[in-house]
């Protein structure tokens, strides 16, 4: 059962200070570590799905990214694998960690770490979390941010991705 899992309890600096149940961690919004995935197909669209509503955080949300938070004595690299695992049924890609952030809003107190994949096969959505989804171009994205509700921490994840690519980008250019 979801909230009984057990999760490390971080500080700022991303150490260890102790362990909660997940519902602990909630109740009392304790920083904890969590992974966010930006699914991407060659088509360079993102996966965008709406969050099922018995969700703990964030019920009945569209969300940018698969993940979640990273189980007690895991590291963020294991966590990211098996949450693409279980939510969208994508093994055996490649995943590259592009960023860290830290969150924190009202309910949620994140240090995050940011993920990107390829992937152009089939999908085996969990039902339990995911109650649908579809490749969308990211200005298509973007508009559906402008008239429906997203998990503020993977549009922020997504935000500070999308940064970095513009800067890494403007680098590029011939000066």
């Amino acid at each position: 059962m979801a909230a009984e899992e057990v999760v490390d309890v971080v500080d700022e600096h991303d150490q260890v200070i102790g362990q909660a149940t997940r519902r602990q961690m909630r109740a009392q919004q304790l920083r904890h570590r969590s992974c966010y995935i930006l699914l991407f197909n060659q088509q360079s669209q993102l996966f965008v799905h709406r969050r099922t509503a018995g969700k703990d955080i964030y019920p009945g949300c569209f969300d940018v990214a698969f993940g979640g938070v990273v189980a007690a004595g895991e590291d963020y690299d294991g966590a990211a694998q098996r949450e693409l695992s279980e939510e969208a049924g994508v093994r055996g890609v490649s995943l590259r960690r592009v960023l860290t952030f830290q969150f924190n809003d009202s309910g949620n107190h994140v240090n995050g770490a940011v993920y990107t994949a390829m992937y152009d096969g089939p999908l085996c959505l969990q039902a339990s979390e995911v109650e649908h989804g579809e490749w969308m171009d990211l200005d298509a994205v973007i508009e559906l941010t402008q008239r429906e509700a997203f998990c503020p921490d993977g549009i922020e994840a997504l935000r500070l991705y999308l940064d970095r690519l513009n800067r890494l980008r403007g680098r590029q250019q011939p000066g």
